[in-house]
């Protein structure tokens, strides 16, 4: 493992492919994450694994610990996608420099071994838990209580506070009003919101479900979650503190 300020650098035992328009950009089983911030990493790729054509851009970025990144746009066959890849030549982590990152979106499909993931890499040192429980959770928003349930499903996952999964039926469906709103997780697959209305004041994208979660994760599948961040939660008739969290 290698390490500068912030970022962590490990080398990754996972083969890993991307596509782009159905061609093979590249094909690694040598792949490297690299935390860039400490929520999850990225991977990157040697570049004597890249199959597609890396094209010089005039595009460059500096970051103070990984160095200058100079651009490349990335061409197969019938497919281009502008500014999708970089590398830091020179830069003070020797083990980037012959590495090659590229943007996630700007593929079409990222596997790991033969099954596909999304979003980000999955963190090596994450895991998630989901427990059935007995607890009494409580909801409350503006004093107004919208969820109220004994038999959540408690989901733990590493570096962040539990989520409490509700079924539907203990929760005031009266008072959701469907957003547009998707996220998608490596983890649990996409997930749907609701904004939440209390006397005419809208509360934006505070419950979430997945209809399809991942096969892992198929035990919080169907049921409603609220930010423990941005509600006030009871359990066990205890409050609950709002935790700080990159979703506060």
């Amino acid at each position: 493992m290698e390490q500068r300020g912030r970022i962590r650098v490990e080398r990754g035992k996972k083969r890993v492919r991307g596509y782009l328009g159905g061609q093979l950009v590249f094909d690694t089983k040598a792949p490297v994450l690299v935390w860039e911030s400490p929520y999850f990493p990225w991977y990157y790729v040697p570049v004597t694994d890249v199959r597609a054509t890396l094209r010089p851009s005039e595009r460059r970025e500096r970051s103070p610990s990984r160095g200058e990144a100079h651009y490349f746009h990335v061409d197969v066959s019938g497919r281009s996608a502008e500014d999708a890849a970089w590398r830091y030549p020179e830069s003070p982590l020797e083990t980037l420099r012959d590495l090659v990152r590229f943007e996630w979106k700007a593929l079409d499909e990222w596997l790991e071994e033969d099954e596909p993931i999304y979003t980000h890499p999955r963190d090596p040192y994450s895991r998630v838990d989901i427990l059935a429980s007995s607890r009494h959770v409580e909801v409350f928003i503006k004093g107004v209580k919208v969820a109220d349930s004994r038999q959540p499903r408690i989901l733990f996952e590493t570096g962040l506070p539990p989520r409490y999964y509700l079924p539907l039926t203990d929760v005031r469906l009266d008072l959701l009003v469907p957003s547009d709103t998707e996220t998608h997780c490596p983890y649990k697959g996409t997930a749907r919101f609701w904004s939440v209305r209390i006397e005419g004041e809208l509360f934006r994208d505070l419950v979430w479900t997945y209809r399809a979660p991942f096969p892992e994760s198929q035990k919080i599948a169907g049921l409603a979650a609220f930010y423990n961040e941005k509600v006030d939660l009871h359990v066990d008739g205890e409050p609950q503190e709002r935790p700080r969290t990159p979703f506060s």
